[in-house]
């Protein structure tokens, strides 16, 4: 017969001790469900009678309490009378060490105290304090701290109960107290671990470990309608003098009279007419949003202007609470305030490109005249070189941290990867050791191992940009490989990037803005656009949902793709065509921010190595220089003010640097066999401009010798002093040629 559990108006349950642990306490998380049975007379703690070591599961779910029949458990309470608890000293101890010759009892809640360890699997074994299993940790790992990634407080890395570590990912650590909570909520379907998302692994070494992750659906699947009030959407005209005979709350889709709300805040809203919006992919910002912005100076200060008499609406003048401003005319003189204002604005838009590859809106307003583009796009080549100059001191200043020891890398050119990833992870590696790297594969190896290192450095950016860990064309977003998660590859690349920067590694250059703000502001501070959504499947659908014309329309694609909305947990009823646009935020959320929540992670902390994510998180304007643009294309401009020209005489100086800035100019314009890459691997070994710059820093002397010579231990151009231009040309041209197609051959 099923037991029924009854509670009479003058019961009270708190007052009533569990039979196995004489306990009154009623703590759900610590000992399981507190059970009382009125017609048995009987209470018991779920966790003590789960892990009593003399009873067993005789009947079906539905008799008696969860299979442990009435006659089991009241034998169960007479053999714990006998013995007596190692840990209070009272009898009733039903609980014993399964250890081999161990003795030891104790009441279920006296063991908690005393940190054993009860595995709530399989025999449902109990362990004492002193036979408890330990997981093994590594003299490297033992010393040291790290943020637990559930509370985000520090955890420190010992050996003792309180503290776990995860088995799939070697740099994450847990509170104990923080993973039994976090598996009592997501139950067994979602209890996992929290940086690459393994579940079988993480799960049996937990178990294994004393966390209890109950068999039923996470909390908060099992809360009845917890996702309602996702799916209201505000729908409310809130502008000083609304337009609409209806009503503030009157929203009519595809029509004038359609509520759009603030793009960032998404709780105000205006009829498209009550702001003179012609369409709704206008964006639009409530009054509060924008006097955020505007006292943060991330947003242009505009007087209030009044409606012309095209934007009168049905013939009506009206103020507005403050109509969506246009930008200012401007003659061709003046600079782009608006633009450079914000640099988070110049990331996105003003990338170092022909304005032709800009959104429209820019293009429209850089195509007013070619003298405004010109000096538009020179402005922003000077902003983006003063970041990039912020950037270089600020990695000078982490790279006080390297020391003199050296790491050698033996690499193999075409294996690049492999050989990169095998040194990094090889013991004696340390991001603070001087690097020095040795191709074996070269025959003629580069004159100084600084070369080596340069174009290492080269080619694993290259390698890293095209890899499987990225998606997208110029501005690449993380992509998610399992493979890659499991072989903790997205924190190889992160450190990769990060030592690249300090040790005179080129600039990335290849980060999308979104992935950029990801790791500096956070994923829940990022609105992903469409075109961060690399498969073209997914963003044909996310097209088709947002251009849908009419809500039918709508329904039908969303009908169609009901299976990969399921997937993204967006899968939800539509009732009006305004629906949309909040769907597809949800859909670019997840597919391009959630669903890749642990690469992200991962990435995340490898760029801290050596500090280079604080200086990021600090710095952002300055980093996006050189982590979301391209580095600039060398120019006769650029390696004339790389280099400082010292001479023993100032004759030689004045007239040799005439010679030398006319040489480059012929060389940018093609009138040499030679180019301006060539000359910079000539002198220092690179072919790039590290982000960091060079050490030391390239100097040029004019001396009475035969032939230029290129001394790259110390970055010196040593130059020959010539009659006549022709003669310095050819010089240079000869052994720059000759002494580069010997390295290469």
């Amino acid at each position: 017969e099923q037991l029924r559990m009854s509670k009479p108006n003058n019961f009270d349950v708190e007052s009533t001790f569990c039979v196995l642990c004489g306990r009154t306490d009623d703590c759900p998380e610590k000992y399981g469900d507190k059970r009382t049975y009125v017609e048995y007379n009987l209470t018991v703690h779920y966790y003590c009678l789960l892990m009593s070591s003399g009873i067993w599961q005789r009947g079906e779910e539905d008799e008696g309490v969860d299979g442990f029949l009435i006659a089991d458990i009241r034998k169960e309470v007479n053999r714990a009378a006998k013995l007596k608890c190692n840990i209070c000293k009272k009898k009733g101890a039903s609980i014993g060490c399964v250890a081999p010759k161990c003795k030891r009892s104790y009441h279920f809640p006296c063991g908690l105290q005393r940190e054993c360890i009860f595995q709530f699997m399989e025999d449902f074994r109990s362990y004492c304090w002193e036979h408890r299993p330990v997981q093994k940790f590594t003299d490297k790992e033992s010393r040291g701290a790290s943020q637990c990634t559930i509370c985000l407080d520090l955890v420190e890395h010992l050996p003792v109960y309180t503290v776990l570590k995860s088995p799939c990912c070697k740099n994450a650590w847990f509170h104990r107290e923080c993973l039994q909570y976090q598996a009592l909520s997501a139950g067994i379907f979602f209890f996992r671990c929290t940086v690459c998302n393994n579940k079988d692994k993480f799960q049996k070494e937990m178990l294994r470990m004393g966390i209890h992750i109950p068999e039923r659906d996470a909390s908060w699947e099992l809360e009845e309608n917890a996702y309602q009030d996702l799916l209201h959407c505000y729908q409310h005209c809130d502008v000083k003098r609304c337009l609409c005979k209806k009503g503030r709350d009157y929203n009519e889709p595809d029509s004038k009279w359609e509520i759009k709300r603030c793009q960032y805040c998404g709780s105000r809203g205006t009829h498209l007419a009550c702001s003179s919006m012609k369409s709704w992919d206008q964006n639009w910002e409530c009054v509060e949003c924008r006097s955020i912005f505007a006292k943060s100076g991330k947003y242009s200060k505009r007087k209030r202007r009044a409606l012309t008499t095209s934007e009168k609406t049905n013939g009506t003048a009206c103020l507005l609470e403050e109509p969506p401003p246009k930008s200012p005319r401007q003659s061709s003189g003046s600079p782009h305030n608006f633009l450079l204002q914000s640099s988070k604005i110049m990331c996105q838009n003003l990338s170092p490109c022909s304005h032709l590859e800009l959104p429209t809106s820019d293009r429209m307003t850089m195509s007013l005249s070619p003298v405004k583009s010109n000096r538009n796009w020179s402005l922003t080549q000077k902003h983006l070189r003063e970041q990039r100059r912020e950037v270089c001191n600020i990695l000078k200043e982490l790279k006080v941290q390297v020391k003199t020891k050296t790491t050698r890398l033996n690499i193999n050119a075409e294996n690049i990867w492999s050989n990169a990833l095998k040194g990094f992870r090889q013991r004696n590696f340390s991001p603070i050791n001087t690097i020095e790297v040795n191709f074996s594969n070269c025959k003629n190896r580069l004159n100084t191992s600084a070369a080596s290192k340069h174009h290492f450095f080269q080619l694993l950016m290259l390698h890293l940009q095209n890899s499987s860990l990225f998606e997208g064309s110029s501005g690449k977003n993380l992509s998610l490989d399992f493979q890659a998660v499991k072989e903790n590859l997205y924190f190889e690349a992160g450190k990769m990037i990060a030592v690249s920067l300090v040790h005179g590694g080129p600039s990335p250059g290849f980060f999308s803005k979104t992935l950029f703000d990801c790791l500096v502001y956070g994923p829940e501070n990022v609105k992903p656009d469409l075109e961060d959504v690399a498969d073209v499947d997914v963003a044909q659908t996310i097209q088709m949902i947002k251009y849908a014309s009419s809500l039918s329309s709508l329904q039908s694609t969303l009908q169609d793709c009901c299976e990969f909305l399921a997937a993204a947990g967006c899968l939800r009823p539509v009732t009006a065509l305004c629906d949309k646009n909040t769907l597809v935020n949800d859909i670019l959320i997840y597919h391009v921010i959630k669903r890749i929540t642990s690469p992200l992670e991962s990435f995340r902390q490898g760029l801290k190595t050596l500090g280079v994510l604080e200086k990021m998180q600090m710095h952002p304007d300055a980093f996006s220089s050189i982590l979301c643009h391209k580095p600039e294309r060398l120019s006769a401009e650029i390696i004339c003010d790389l280099f400082t020209i010292r001479s023993s005489s100032d004759v030689n100086k004045l007239k040799g640097a005439g010679f030398w800035m006319g040489y480059l100019q012929d060389v940018e314009s093609g009138e040499s066999v030679v180019t301006l890459e060539d000359i910079l691997l000539f002198v220092t070994g690179s072919c790039y401009i590290p982000c960091i710059g060079f050490d030391p820093e390239p100097t040029i002397k004019f001396l009475h010798i035969k032939y230029p010579i290129g001394k790259r231990l110390l970055n010196c151009l040593e130059l020959p002093v010539t009659k006549t231009y022709q003669q310095f040309k050819n010089k240079m041209e000869l052994t720059i040629r000759n002494t580069l197609r010997v390295e290469r051959e």
